[in-house]
């Protein structure tokens, strides 16, 4: 790419002071321009369809819709998107989701901005890319059952600090298939009690806040 022809990218992020850094990060790249910006997945989908940016620099917490289902929603409807994932998350599930889901590259928003700009111009280059602590995490527990979709349900009503009794109430189980659940979860999770699953469970993105 060059300043006649530059990498075309869509800033998206809920935070109008993350998309401000972002524009001025790339307003001093001659051969990179930013031409749009979606405070939302929903908002990301649209101006994807406005502009279809060469690549697209996309949060994963965000109201409305989140990043991974706009990730999702974008790569259905345009198979050769380039998504880069921009996000302060580490954690392996929601790293293996977005990939998963679409995305070409992820990396941390604490990353040098050299970092960013390299990346930008190598998914734009049709390569991929982790950031070293998600790589380590994924490898780490790449050898780990995953959680069914019962057990993350079950996981998420643990961590707003529901008893089993209520947990069985609200999934339509007995309390005890509810504790059985826990013991698979606890297990999978290598932890011990609740509190440290809920803990272990934000940390790698199984749940989010």
């Amino acid at each position: 790419m060059s300043a006649d022809n530059p990498v075309r990218v869509l800033a998206v992020d809920d935070h109008p002071i993350v998309r401000r850094g972002i524009a001025l990060l790339l307003s001093t790249e001659p051969d990179i321009k930013l031409v749009a910006e979606a405070a939302s997945g929903r908002e990301a989908i649209q101006q994807f369809r406005a502009h279809r940016p060469d690549v697209t620099l996309m949060d994963l917490q965000m109201r409305e819709m989140g990043g991974v289902d706009a990730i999702g929603a974008i790569c259905g409807e345009f198979p050769q998107a380039r998504i880069i994932v921009l996000t302060t998350y580490a954690g392996d599930v929601q790293a293996r989701r977005a990939m998963q889901a679409g995305a070409r590259a992820y990396l941390l928003k604490d990353a040098l901005e050299r970092e960013l700009l390299d990346t930008i111009r190598a998914v734009h280059a049709g390569r991929r890319f982790v950031s070293p602590e998600v790589s380590y995490q994924l490898a780490e527990h790449v050898a780990e059952d995953m959680l069914t979709e019962s057990e993350v349900r079950v996981l998420q009503l643990i961590a707003q600090g529901k008893a089993n009794k209520e947990i069985a109430r609200l999934i339509a189980a007995t309390e005890t298939t509810v504790k059985w659940k826990v013991r698979t979860i606890l297990s999978k999770l290598g932890v011990q009690d609740r509190t440290q699953a809920a803990m272990v469970a934000l940390k790698r993105g199984i749940i989010e806040p």
